[in-house]
Formats: C-alpha cells, sequence, structure tokens
C-alpha cells in the first residue's frame, strides 16, 4: 500500500502532494520549526528551493599582482556583483586581493560550481580588458585568470560565519605570500 508522505505541525496533520511509499511523518513542534526556519536562509527558483553556499578562490594568471591598484579591485568587485545580479548568484562576502580573489556566494542548483566560476572569470575577464587594456599587456598570453580555482561547500551557519570572518580578516591584513599556501592549484 502506498501512502503519501505526511508532516505533522503540532497535532495537525498534511500530506505532501506527489507522495512517496511508506508512512512518512515528521512531528514537529513549533519552537523546532521556528528554530529550523530562523536559521536556514532559502532561496527559491520555480523547480527548487534551496540553501546552498560556496567559498570559491582563484588568481590572476603567473599569480601577478594586476589588482595592486584600489581602483582595478573596486572595478573588478563591481563586475562581480553584476554580473551576480545577472545569473541570480548572491555574494555574502567578497575580497579582490592584489593577487587573488575570494567569493563566498550562493546560486541556484541550475548551475554547476565550474559553470559559475566560468562566467564570473570569462565576463570579468572581457570587460576588465576592454576597460583597462594595459593589463592585457602584463600578461603574456593575454588571459587574466588562471586556468583552475579552489571551491568549498559550507555547511553550516558555524562554517559560514568563519568563512565570512575569514575573507574580512583577510581583507583587512596586510598580505603575505604564505597567507593562501593552502590553496596551490598546482
Amino acid at each position: 500500500m502506498t501512502e503519501s508522505p505526511v508532516a505533522c505541525h503540532g497535532d495537525e496533520c498534511h500530506p505532501y502532494p506527489g507522495g512517496y511509499k511508506g508512512d512518512w511523518k515528521f512531528p514537529l513542534s513549533t519552537e523546532t520549526i521556528a528554530w529550523y526556519n530562523s536559521r536556514m536562509a532559502l532561496r527559491r527558483t520555480s523547480h527548487a528551493v534551496y540553501d546552498t553556499k560556496y567559498h570559491l578562490v582563484w588568481f590572476p594568471k603567473y599569480r601577478k599582482d594586476l589588482f595592486a591598484q584600489e581602483y582595478l579591485r573596486e572595478r573588478a568587485a563591481e563586475f562581480f556583483r553584476e554580473i551576480a545580479e545577472e545569473y541570480e548568484y548572491n555574494i555574502a562576502e567578497m575580497e579582490v586581493a592584489k593577487d587573488h580573489v575570494h567569493l563566498f556566494l550562493s546560486f541556484p542548483p541550475k548551475y554547476s560550481i565550474g559553470e559559475v566560476v566560468r562566467t564570473l572569470k570569462s565576463i570579468s575577464a572581457r570587460e576588465l580588458f576592454r576597460q583597462y587594456p594595459s593589463i592585457k599587456k602584463r600578461l603574456w598570453k593575454g588571459e587574466l585568470w588562471e586556468d583552475g580555482y579552489f571551491a568549498r561547500t559550507v555547511g553550516d551557519q558555524l562554517t559560514s560565519d568563519m568563512i565570512e570572518r575569514y575573507i574580512r580578516h583577510h581583507r583587512d591584513e596586510k598580505q603575505s605570500s604564505a597567507q593562501l599556501g593552502f590553496l596551490k592549484l598546482r
């Protein structure tokens, strides 16, 4: 016998449409539901509800200090925000350093991590080269970004808070070559 799963809220139970095999019951107190909802930043698309967060890091080609000037860092950050808005990414924290980029963001599950990184890197490179042709002259093959990247999924609020603090701290600290040694891409 196939029954629809049921969600119980207090003494009330409601079947889920569509159904699954078995008798699924989830008795949750009002307090439990309120606690859970207060800690979940759920996002919605037309066909998905999700809570995904990613910490992404990548470098300019040859790890050059291409963003040593503040105006270039600010413009690159503006491009990342514009791209994020266009593609429905949500940037929680960002740092464009002189020789690498940190992004802490969420995006719909219809995109893969590789697709998001490729989109951010390719559009930002095209626009930066268009507005600042002198950057391209500093690179041998005319590519702005290294091929690789670092990606970490973030599973809970504690981890999210730690990564946001790390990026903010990194932005405020004087950079040293040892800071990102653990992120070697090759």
